[in-house]
């Protein structure tokens, strides 16, 4: 197959834990071409079809430079085989405007996964909402009182912006209600910003599991991101530890029901983040810890996401032959 990943700059992939580079990676050792280009790239003029200023990647084997880049041309989306979108959050108007280019490369025939009218219909913190009956107590509103009953109710809760990510701008407040107006004024910009609220969960001391859902089946390990140093937050971006262990009862019981319902959407990987028995995000943009679970477990996450990525354009392509 020819790939084309559309991400952000290849220069900045930390190739230790990057899990874009472990796809990368993989589709190389299985013979697939790798080409690459960030959002920016993209365009699409009147009369013509949406294209890129993409380079073939060739990966070197050793440590750096990793890859080595034939000279950039244009490149027409609808002829790749399969473009990946792989660009971190946050989901700002820039990566909206991505979703759209690449929503119209797709009615050109571009096969493009997650499928962009999927990552805009699953906002990364909203998309819980959609599961209640997986999700601890949670609010969502820019209502400083609201917050504050919601506070009252539940007395340990956790504040979170929407557009948030690696575990930024995340506060707990407890029972004594410390900072709360402080706070709820700095996340909702005085009214002016969706937040989230939900009720703490003290599990988040074993860790906020990453559970990855590869074509609506969940792979057998997660990654526990357990906080450090008296930190709330996990996520590995704010210092938490990342421990690989397979997945418990609740685990597989939320990625069972959630998996094929997402993957019907054209969610080919999600991101399922896990506290305890509750789920409290759906990561659809560029979910991680790829080569994390591979390097603690030995199980090659990378090689059976391009299985299923192979596998998916396969069958698209024996029913555009129908």
């Amino acid at each position: 197959m020819k790939l084309l990943f559309v991400a952000d700059p290849l220069e900045q992939f930390n190739i230790a834990k990057d899990s874009t580079y472990a796809m990368m990676r993989a589709a190389a050792t299985r013979g697939h071409a790798l080409w690459a280009c960030e959002p920016a790239d993209l365009s699409w003029q009147r009369g013509g079809c949406v294209s890129a200023v993409a380079t073939a990647v060739h990966l070197t084997g050793s440590g750096q430079p990793w890859y080595r880049c034939d000279a950039p041309r244009s490149v027409v989306l609808a002829d790749f085989d399969a473009v990946l979108m792989r660009k971190d959050p946050p989901f700002d108007a820039e990566y909206f405007y991505a979703t759209h280019l690449l929503q119209q490369a797709e009615r050109e025939g571009a096969r493009v996964f997650n499928r962009p009218a999927a990552l805009r219909d699953h906002p990364e913190k909203l998309a819980l909402m959609e599961f209640a009956e997986w999700a601890p107590p949670t609010l969502v509103t820019r209502s400083t009182q609201a917050i504050r009953a919601f506070h009252a109710e539940h007395r340990d809760i956790i504040l979170k912006p929407l557009d948030g990510m690696g575990g930024r701008g995340i506060f707990r407040v407890g029972p004594d209600g410390l900072n709360l107006g402080a706070i709820v004024e700095l996340l909702t910009q005085h009214g002016r910003t969706t937040v989230m609220a939900q009720r703490f969960v003290p599990a988040i001391a074993q860790g906020d599991k990453r559970v990855l859902v590869i074509g609506g089946e969940p792979v057998p390990f997660c990654l526990a991101r357990i906080p450090q140093g008296g930190e709330v937050r996990g996520n590995l971006a704010a210092g938490g530890r990342g421990v690989a262990q397979p997945l418990s009862e609740a685990d597989w019981a939320i990625a069972r029901a959630l998996g094929p319902r997402l993957a019907a959407r054209g969610l080919l990987l999600v991101g399922l983040d896990i506290i305890g028995e509750y789920l409290t995000e759906v990561n659809v943009t560029s979910p991680t810890c790829f080569q994390e679970i591979a390097q603690q477990t030995g199980y090659d996450v990378a090689t059976r996401f391009i299985e299923a990525l192979e596998a998916v354009v396969a069958a698209k392509g024996a029913q555009a032959e129908v």
